[in-house]
């Protein structure tokens, strides 16, 4: 099934389910007003989602409405935790590469993972607001996972079953400000501001076959001021599953259900398949010619990024973003 959230001047929405080709929807109201209800509950409350969300496909859904994206909060809009991976390590060697130092082996056998804040997501056509564009504004095409209860000490294999929905992120970077707090050696905080998602998050049958290994096998698209710049393979080289990265959490504490688990930049290899965040463009440009030459985003920018199934549909509405100045209050 498929589950959005509706603005309704609350910081938590109105959750509706939304059909399998995103053209209508409907307040699930009579079951559950906000996601993370669901997920508290998730046994009881999403088979009974899952009925309306046939009855919506069968066009036998009484009060149902055209599906309006721009409608759309984050499907999940505040949340536990928001914990990111890295788990496409060619992303990691190419960056690394462009600055010439070495990939530790570590990095390998055990997943890169930072905490970002989780308190102020944004909706899928929400501006990307910054201060200045000095901070060196970047996109990051990712997929993320939206978890169930998953106990201190899980499996990779048992993490799995933990996940409840799947969806898309942009996990914008301010790339200028990564070094001096890296530096300190706390990791990313004003570097990383508000993530966005996708307009829809769905359950993982929802994938088919492309629902593999926890991984997702589609192309994820990243179009850039109406240029296409990436097509990249979500699957094949996802070097850590979803599995793993939430295990990797689990190694010390519970998680717990309402946390969203991303997988970081999607890179492939075969540098003709584009990028997924301006760094990647950046650092193959220095590996090749010895400096970047592409800049980072700029205010008036858009960034869009969307995944289609093997039908050539939409699965999950597209995060259709600009970048803005913020504006003196």
């Amino acid at each position: 099934m498929k589950l959005a959230t509706y603005q309704d001047g609350s910081r938590d929405g109105q959750l509706v389910v939304v059909s399998r080709d995103l053209s209508t929807a409907h307040y699930a109201s009579g079951i559950a007003t906000r996601l993370q209800q669901v997920l508290d509950d998730w046994n009881f409350l999403s088979p009974q989602l899952e009925d309306l969300y046939q009855t919506l496909n069968h066009g036998k859904a009484r009060h149902a409405f055209a599906f309006e994206p721009r409608r759309c909060m984050a499907p999940l809009p505040r949340a536990y935790q928001w914990a990111d991976g890295s788990a496409y390590i060619n992303h990691v060697e190419l960056v690394r590469a462009a600055r010439k130092a070495e990939v530790p082996e570590s990095f390998y056998t055990d997943p890169l993972m930072y905490q970002g804040g989780s308190d102020d997501f944004l909706g899928p056509t929400d501006d990307i607001v910054c201060a200045s564009e000095d901070f060196g504004i970047d996109f990051e095409a990712e997929i993320a996972v939206i978890t169930g209860d998953v106990g201190m000490g899980s499996t990779p294999e048992a993490a799995l079953e933990g996940i409840r929905l799947v969806m898309l992120a942009n996990d914008v970077s301010l790339r200028n400000l990564i070094p001096a707090e890296l530096a300190k050696g706390f990791g990313f905080f004003q570097s990383k501001p508000a993530t966005a998602f996708s307009p829809v998050a769905c359950t993982t049958d929802e994938l088919g076959a492309a629902w593999q290994g926890g991984r997702v096998h589609l192309n994820l698209e990243s179009v850039w001021n109406g240029k296409r710049v990436g097509l990249t393979d979500a699957g094949a080289e996802m070097t850590f599953h979803f599995g793993q990265l939430i295990a990797h959490i689990c190694k010390t504490r519970n998680v717990r259900a309402g946390s969203i688990v991303g997988s970081g930049t999607v890179s492939n290899k075969d540098w003709s398949r584009g990028y997924s965040c301006i760094a990647e463009k950046r650092a193959i440009e220095t590996i090749e010619s010895g400096a970047p030459k592409t800049e980072f985003m700029r205010y008036g920018d858009t960034i869009r990024i969307e995944m289609k199934g093997a039908d050539g549909a939409s699965l999950f509405g597209a995060i259709e973003q600009k970048v803005a100045p913020l504006q003196a209050s």
